[in-house]
């Protein structure tokens, strides 16, 4: 009886110009719009912060149908106008050389439940960093918790506390003084009970 042994051959050495043509021969009959769609991980393609695509994920994170992200703004996944001004004024400032951005911040779902999102973007062009990008979206709320009802500049300010950022990072970053930062922030701790800023964090963090 004859004995296959394709699967007893060693595979080709990394890097190895063998090894490049075997990947390219397994990617010829790869779908990258499957990969796209069925990605473990919320992602969007956007022009000018207009969604020009997004995968099942995102739909399914923000209770979406497709034509109620496709051609949109970003904006319909802010809580406010306010925020969704703000974070971009943030993304044009922050971005680092190679285009790329990355915050935790509270977003909208299309039935208007608030929750805790982790976002990680890449502009194509560091210089127009709105002019098109590639976002992908983390939802936490199966960590993290939005029990308290916060106002947008409450909610900007815990997601900063959050990172780490001191007053004057966080002001920094909002345009605005250290000293209301602290006012934002003794008004967090009130809403939470927390009597220091690393309890504060803590909460925020269990949700």
């Amino acid at each position: 009886m004859s004995r296959d042994t394709s699967r007893d051959a060693l595979p080709p050495t990394p890097g190895s110009a063998e090894a490049l043509a075997h990947a390219a021969d397994l990617r010829a009959g790869f779908d990258y719009r499957t990969a796209f769609e069925f990605a473990p991980i919320g992602l969007v393609l956007s022009r000018h912060r207009l969604m020009i695509d997004c995968n099942r994920a995102v739909l399914a994170m923000f209770g979406a149908e497709r034509e109620q992200l496709i051609g949109q703004s970003f904006r319909v996944l802010y809580p406010t106008q306010g925020e969704y001004e703000r974070t971009g004024e943030r993304i044009v400032a922050s971005l680092d050389i190679d285009g790329r951005y990355a915050d935790e911040r509270v977003m909208r779902r299309v039935d208007g439940e608030l929750f805790w999102c982790h976002v990680w973007g890449h502009a194509l062009d560091a210089t127009d960093p709105h002019a098109a990008g590639i976002w992908s979206f983390e939802d936490l709320s199966s960590r993290r918790s939005l029990k308290l009802d916060f106002t947008a500049r409450e909610r900007e300010i815990a997601a900063l506390l959050i990172e780490g950022l001191t007053s004057k990072m966080v002001g920094k970053k909002l345009g605005i003084s250290p000293r209301t930062v602290d006012v934002y922030r003794a008004r967090l701790m009130r809403k939470v009970g927390a009597s220091t800023t690393a309890e504060l964090v803590h909460k925020l963090l269990a949700g």
